[in-house]
């Protein structure tokens, strides 16, 4: 019998959505800056994105930096700007979270983003998981109309958070979707499901590319020492997705 999971590739550029498409995946979170948690990719790599692909869902993740959900002006007129951007390429929908400074659901700058959003579809990334409250977070973006909560249940992934994600998915009903994320692997996805009731999930299905550089001076890093080398990126692998299924 063929899976009904609805499968979100996490995808890092143009081609791994290329790749998530081939496995079979609903849909894409199209993110760059993946070791800083996801940062707005470019216009550039969101329109290869779409030339690339045919059939695939594309949301956008709206995020101008790494770090904590609470923004500055500049900051938010740069989500928005961003948005803008979004809705002339008609992409399928945009992925934010925004926080107060007590770890509350920032509720009128979320409206604010929602609205320029509008009508594209809307999710609420993982600052949902760093929230104070995530009971009271459910209902005011829900009252708020997101369409789902990227989530893995305030844990480190998850598994972890299975039962605070069982908790959200039954409050949750239909007025709200629930996408556990994070740590969501092929050997562990039929686990997930069961013990929370969640039928979309979120994934990266990664592997290691390697460049197919011949000339290699590796002295000389271009980012961060964290790197382990400059001749290795990671990009969605189309088998991998289809696993999920």
């Amino acid at each position: 019998m063929k899976s009904t999971r609805i499968i979100e590739i996490c995808a890092n550029s143009a081609q791994s959505c290329v790749e998530a498409e081939a496995g079979g995946a609903r849909r894409v979170e199209l993110c760059a800056g993946i070791p800083e948690g996801g940062t707005t990719p470019s216009y550039g790599e969101i329109r290869a994105a779409q030339d690339l692909t045919s059939s695939i869902d594309i949301n956008v993740i709206i995020r101008p930096r790494s770090g904590d959900f609470l923004y500055t002006p500049a900051e938010v007129r740069s989500m928005l700007y961003d948005i803008e951007m979004c809705k002339q390429l008609k992409v399928h929908g945009v992925v934010f979270g925004c926080l107060t400074k007590e770890g509350d659901i920032d509720v009128a700058l979320m409206r604010k983003l929602i609205d320029a959003a509008r009508p594209l579809s809307v999710t609420c990334h993982r600052a949902f998981d760093v929230c104070r409250d995530p009971f009271e977070a459910l209902e005011q973006l829900i009252e708020l109309g997101c369409d789902r909560i990227l989530t893995s249940g305030q844990q480190s992934d998850a598994v972890k958070g299975m039962p605070l994600l069982a908790e959200l998915v039954k409050r949750a009903g239909d007025r709200i979707i629930i996408m556990p994320g994070c740590g969501v692997r092929e050997n562990n996805i039929a686990r997930i499901e069961a013990g929370t009731g969640a039928k979309e999930f979120h994934t990266s299905a990664r592997s290691i590319v390697y460049s197919k550089m011949v000339y290699r001076n590796e002295n000389v890093p271009m980012g961060s020492s964290v790197v382990s080398s400059e001749f290795e990126t990671v990009e969605t692998a189309r088998e991998k997705v289809a696993r999920y299924l």
